[in-house]
C-alpha cells in the first residue's frame, strides 16, 4: 500500500497509478454534491452552472455552513455514503469529467465501469474526524443555494491536505470492499468447517 498527496485538478496519469488500499491526502479545488443536485441536473435537465475542468474532485457531502460577518463559515463536514447516488454515478463521472469522488462506503458496478473507462477513483475516509478536518477546508463559493438549499447546494472548497482517505475503487475497476467481503465469506467458511458446523446452519429462533 502506498501513500499519495494529490492536488486538484487531478491528472489522469496520477489517478491511474492508484491501487485499492492506497492512502491519499487531497489539496486544491473541490465541489460538493448530494442527491438533489444530481436530480436537478440529470433528471430535470438543468445546466450545471459552473465548469468542472479545474475542480474534477467531487465530494459527496452536505456541509453545515453559516454566514458570519458576511463570510461563509464551515461548522461541520463529513462525506456521506456514496452508494446512495449510484443512480447518477456513471453520468457524473462521464459528464462532469471527474477524476475522483470522495464519499463514505463505496459505489456500484456501473459507476466502477465508468471510472475504469474515464480514469477516476472513489475514496473513503479512513477515520471519522469531521471537525478535525474543518481547518483543512476553506469555503470559496456556492452555486444553486436558492434552488436547492444549503445542504444540497454545490459548495466550492479549497482544501489543504484533507484526509486520510483509502482508495476503495481504483481505475482498473477493483473494489476494496468487494474483495473484503470475499475474504470475510472465506474466513467464515473455514471457521464453520473447523467447528464442524455445516454452512446451511441456522440459529434457533426464540419466541
Amino acid at each position: 500500500m502506498a501513500e499519495y498527496h494529490l492536488t486538484s485538478p487531478l491528472k489522469e496519469e496520477e489517478i491511474r497509478k492508484l491501487k485499492i488500499g492506497d492512502t491519499v491526502y487531497l489539496s486544491g479545488n473541490a465541489f460538493t454534491c448530494r442527491s438533489r443536485l444530481q436530480r436537478y441536473i440529470f433528471d430535470e435537465a438543468h445546466t450545471l452552472p459552473f465548469d468542472t475542468a479545474d475542480r474534477n474532485l467531487l465530494i459527496h457531502n452536505g456541509p453545515i455552513i453559516i454566514k458570519e460577518q458576511g463570510r461563509w463559515k464551515l461548522v461541520s463536514f463529513m462525506p456521506t455514503s456514496s452508494i446512495r447516488f449510484e443512480k447518477w454515478g456513471a453520468k457524473s463521472v462521464k459528464e462532469w469529467g471527474l477524476r475522483m469522488i470522495v464519499g463514505k462506503t463505496t459505489m456500484g458496478a456501473e459507476t466502477a465501469a465508468a471510472m475504469k473507462e474515464a480514469g477516476c477513483v472513489h475514496v473513503s475516509p479512513r477515520s471519522v474526524s469531521p471537525n478535525l478536518w474543518i481547518d483543512s477546508i476553506e469555503v470559496e463559493d456556492v452555486y444553486l443555494f436558492d434552488e436547492l438549499g444549503s445542504i444540497e447546494a454545490a459548495w466550492f472548497f479549497k482544501i489543504n491536505e484533507l484526509g486520510p482517505f483509502i482508495v476503495d475503487i481504483d481505475a482498473q475497476g477493483n473494489n476494496y470492499f468487494d474483495n473484503l467481503d470475499e475474504k470475510i465469506a472465506e474466513n467464515k467458511r473455514l471457521a464453520l468447517e473447523k467447528l464442524g458446523i455445516t454452512e446451511d446452519f441456522k440459529f434457533t429462533k426464540l419466541y
